[in-house]
């Protein structure tokens, strides 16, 4: 992936989405300012980096189209390397001196849990986190909106397809060593005991490492058919491959949604033939949705460095949505306004994807998509 430098080495990035020749915003509009902290280094930094790119590209096209009642809308991104200590540092420079309106975009769960409690407090909303995890959702708290459907909808989702379609008895688990990783753990062993079983085995690693080792000998004790992996790309690429290599056999791999497919897929190489992974949006492949169309001619304009796939597309689903809130507001574009408005009006329709919302419910999607991936034609179909 081709990537500017100043992406890589910048801990700080500051983006006027500027308009199309001839379209000019009005003179002296404030701009709408949003704060975004993700990592955008380490092993980890596609997820970061694409999720970035989804968002600037809607946030360009509604700035060629006006932004939201004549204000630019500017993104802040603050990298945390995946790290909570750097998040909430982030958290409070983009709030307290950067005077955000709203944090979006945010990468992970250990870095949103730290900053969940300055979110409620400063009373600034914290729209469309890239995680799954059940702290942001119960209980209900009102500045928080999630898009994606939780880590437990896409664990159940992956039991169901393992031991109801499948027939597979004997499971395990392979796991972040952090609240992202219990998020995950928790989601799975609670899906299984809705069917009378529990997971054989499970292994761990360290956040930003991927060293699997320990882990894979952990899983592997007690022979398993199956590993769910709740991890980033990189741990749990060196994990596949590993496992393909010493251990052989037919076991079944499946990831969750925060695994970064595209970025998973391209560190297995040949190794990836027949892994799973879930999904909390469609394809970023399927013709019959107009976003998908809409996406992609964004994409190609404002992130043509980017690459097409679920993250980005994530991202820009955030972005868009966001925009369409925020037109949806009448008098004064307040915080509180925006997420009264994102409340009354419920329903948002983004060109075939709709999204719903209510007064106790602040997530957006419930969907949970099944995709495998296959190497040999570089993409992936749904199962």
């Amino acid at each position: 992936m081709m990537l500017r430098p100043f992406l890589l080495f910048c801990s700080l990035f500051i983006v006027f989405c500027g308009q199309a020749p001839g379209q000019k915003l009005p003179t002296g509009s404030r701009p709408l300012v949003l704060g975004q902290s993700c990592v955008l280094s380490g092993p980890a930094k596609n997820l970061g980096i694409e999720m970035r790119a989804g968002l600037l590209a809607a946030f360009s096209q509604a700035n060629d189209k006006g932004g939201i009642h004549g204000r630019e809308i500017v993104l802040l991104s603050r990298d945390d390397g995946y790290e909570p200590d750097r998040a909430v540092r982030n958290t409070r420079a983009l709030i307290y001196d950067d005077q955000v309106f709203a944090l979006i975009g945010a990468v992970g769960t250990p870095t949103s849990k730290v900053v969940a409690s300055i979110v409620k407090e400063s009373r600034v909303p914290f729209f469309a986190p890239f995680t799954g995890a059940e702290f942001l959702r119960t209980p209900f708290n009102k500045y928080v909106i999630n898009v994606r459907a939780s880590y437990f909808q896409e664990m159940e989702r992956l039991a169901s397809y393992l031991v109801d379609k499948k027939n597979i008895k004997r499971v395990a688990c392979f796991y972040q060593n952090d609240s992202y990783g219990y998020a995950g753990l928790q989601g799975i062993e609670r899906a299984l005991a809705k069917r009378g079983m529990s997971l054989v085995s499970k292994g761990s690693y360290e956040r930003n490492t991927v060293a699997v080792m320990g882990g894979l000998r952990d899983i592997y004790k007690a022979e398993p058919d199956a590993v769910v992996l709740v991890g980033a790309y990189s741990a749990c690429a060196e994990f596949i491959k590993l496992s393909r290599n010493k251990i052989g056999g037919d076991v079944v791999f499946c990831n969750i949604s925060f695994v970064g497919t595209d970025s998973l897929r391209e560190a297995l190489g040949g190794y990836g033939k027949d892994v799973v992974v879930s999904q909390v949006v469609p394809s970023p492949h399927d013709a019959d949705i107009t976003l998908i169309d809409e996406y992609k001619e964004a994409m190609g304009k404002y992130q043509h460095d980017a690459p097409i796939g679920f993250t980005s597309l994530e991202g820009f689903i955030a972005g868009k949505l966001f925009v369409q809130i925020g037109l949806a507001v009448e008098g004064d574009l307040t915080r509180e306004n925006f997420i009264t408005t994102m409340e009354q009006v419920g329903k948002f329709d983004l060109g075939g994807l709709i999204l719903e919302f209510g007064p106790t419910d602040h997530q957006g999607l419930d969907t949970i998509y099944l995709t495998r991936i296959y190497p040999a034609v570089r993409q992936l179909q749904r199962d």
